[in-house]
C-alpha cells in the first residue's frame, strides 16, 4: 500500500490503493490492520496501499509530522504488544509442563491412596485376626487362672505350713551328746559342745481323712491287712479303707556349739555424742575392771549402727566370767548404763541329713462319709469303733480327723 494522500478528519486516515480509489480508515482500523499477532510485520505496499507524499494542498508540513509521530507510537505499541505475546507464549508453555508435572503428581498420589487403602483393609483384618487370636488366649487365661485359684485354695494348708517351719525347726528334738576335747594350749580357753537335732516330719490329712496311730505296730498291720472297714457314725453305717502311708521329709544333724572363754559380745551400748575411739576407750576400761571378772583387754571391735560391740580379753578364761550375767554396769560422765552381755558363740551345722520312711503304728482312714456331728464326736466314734479287739483294734496313742479343709500332723524319726 502506498499513501498517496493523507486527510486528518476526527482521528481518519484517507488511503487510495493503487487504482486510485480513496479509502478512509480510523488510526484504530488502522492499527487493527497492522497488529496481526499470528503474523510478522509486512510493509504497506504489501497490503495494497501505497503512500505518496502530500502536497501543499492537502496538508500542512505540521500534520504530516503530527501523524508520523502518532504512527511510530503505534508502532512501539505494536512491538511491546509482540513481545507481551511472546511472554504469554513461554508462560503457557511453562504452565503446560506444570500441569502435566501435578497431573503426574496427582496420579502417583491417587495410587498411593489406593495402595494405602488396601493396606490398610489388611493391616485391619490381620489385627482382627490377631485380637481373636488373644482373646481365645485370654479366655484360656482365664480358665487357667480360675484353675490355678482352685488349686491354691487346696494348697492354702501348705502355705500355712510353710509360714510354720520356723516354730517347728524350734521345737525340733534337741538331745546333748558330748563334749569336745580342745586342742588349744589351755583347757579352759573355749567350752564345745555337740547337740543332736531331729525334725518331726510332716503329713498332711486331706478331708475326710482321719489318722490313727497304735501302741501295737501288729495292731497297725493287722487293719491294713484287711482293708474296708465298717463304721457307725451317726446311726449311719459308712465303709473306710485302712491304708498305710508314705511320710514327709525330714531332715537331722549335728549342731556344733563353742563357747569363746576369750570374747564376750556387748549390745544395747548407748548412744554418746562423743567420737567412736572414746566409745572403745571407755568399754575397755569398764571391761578390763568389771566386777564381775573381766581383765586386761586385747581389742575391742565397736559398731555405732548396730549398737554393739566384741571385746577380747587377753587371757584365756576371762570371759567365763559372763556367763551367768547377762546385765553389766557401764559409766559414762557420771552417768550409768546397763549393757546386754552373752558369752561368744560359734555356731554350725555338720552331718545333716535327710530321711523319709512309713509309720509301722499308724493307718489312714478314707471315704468316711460327712455327718452332721461336729468334728470331735466323729473323730471319737473313730477312737472307739478301732479301740475294739472284736474289730480288730487295740489301744491308741493318738488320733486326728479333719472334715473339712487339711491339715499337717508331724511325727518323729522312731515313729
Amino acid at each position: 500500500m502506498v499513501y498517496r494522500s493523507m486527510h486528518h478528519f476526527s482521528d481518519s486516515v484517507n488511503l487510495e490503493d493503487k487504482q486510485g480509489r480513496h479509502h478512509y480508515a480510523s488510526a484504530s482500523q488502522l492499527l487493527k490492520v497492522s497488529m496481526d499477532l499470528s503474523s510478522s510485520l509486512l510493509p504497506l505496499e504489501d497490503n495494497g496501499f501505497c503512500m505518496t507524499t502530500p502536497g501543499p494542498s492537502d496538508t500542512s508540513k505540521d500534520e504530516m509530522e503530527s501523524l508520523k509521530q502518532e504512527l511510530q507510537k503505534w508502532k512501539e505499541r505494536l512491538e511491546n504488544a509482540e513481545k507481551v505475546k511472546a511472554d504469554l507464549q513461554v508462560c503457557k508453555l511453562s504452565a503446560d509442563k506444570e500441569y502435566v508435572k501435578l497431573q503426574d503428581e496427582l496420579t502417583s498420589l491417587k495410587e498411593l491412596e489406593e495402595n494405602l487403602h488396601k493396606e490398610s483393609i489388611k493391616s485391619k483384618d490381620i489385627h482382627e485376626k490377631e485380637l481373636c487370636v488373644l482373646n481365645q488366649e485370654n479366655s484360656k487365661l482365664k480358665k487357667e487362672i480360675e484353675k490355678l485359684k482352685e488349686d491354691l485354695a487346696e494348697c492354702n494348708s501348705e502355705l500355712s505350713w510353710d509360714g510354720k517351719i520356723e516354730k517347728k525347726v524350734a521345737d525340733m528334738k534337741v538331745e546333748f551328746t558330748h563334749m569336745e576335747d580342745t586342742k588349744d594350749d589351755f583347757s579352759d580357753i573355749n567350752t564345745r559342745c555337740v547337740f543332736s537335732v531331729t525334725s518331726k516330719i510332716p503329713f498332711k490329712l486331706n478331708q475326710n481323712q482321719a489318722l490313727l496311730t497304735f501302741e501295737d505296730a501288729e495292731v497297725a498291720q493287722r487293719l491294713i491287712k484287711t482293708g474296708k472297714h465298717t463304721l457307725n457314725l451317726d446311726r449311719k453305717t459308712t465303709d473306710v479303707k485302712a491304708m498305710p502311708f508314705a511320710l514327709g521329709m525330714g531332715i537331722k544333724f549335728e549342731l556344733h556349739i563353742t563357747i569363746s572363754g576369750k570374747k564376750i559380745d556387748v549390745s544395747e551400748v548407748p548412744e554418746l555424742s562423743i567420737p567412736d575411739d572414746w566409745v572403745r576407750d571407755k568399754l575397755e576400761l569398764n571391761f578390763y575392771k568389771s566386777e564381775h571378772g573381766g581383765g586386761e583387754v586385747e581389742n575391742v571391735k565397736y559398731d555405732k549402727k548396730s549398737r554393739t560391740a566384741v571385746i577380747t580379753f587377753l587371757k584365756p578364761g576371762a570371759a567365763n566370767g559372763f556367763v551367768r550375767s547377762t546385765k553389766c554396769p557401764f559409766f559414762v560422765n557420771g552417768r550409768q548404763y546397763r549393757l546386754h552381755v552373752s558369752p561368744s558363740t560359734n555356731v554350725h551345722m555338720e552331718k545333716l541329713q535327710l530321711y523319709s520312711g512309713i509309720s509301722k503304728n499308724s493307718i489312714l482312714l478314707k471315704g468316711i462319709a460327712e455327718t452332721e456331728d461336729d468334728e470331735e464326736s466323729v473323730q471319737d466314734m473313730i477312737e472307739i469303733h478301732f479301740q475294739k479287739p472284736s474289730n480288730g483294734g487295740g489301744e491308741t496313742e493318738r488320733i486326728k480327723y479333719v472334715s473339712k479343709g487339711a491339715t499337717w500332723v508331724c511325727f518323729e524319726e522312731d515313729a
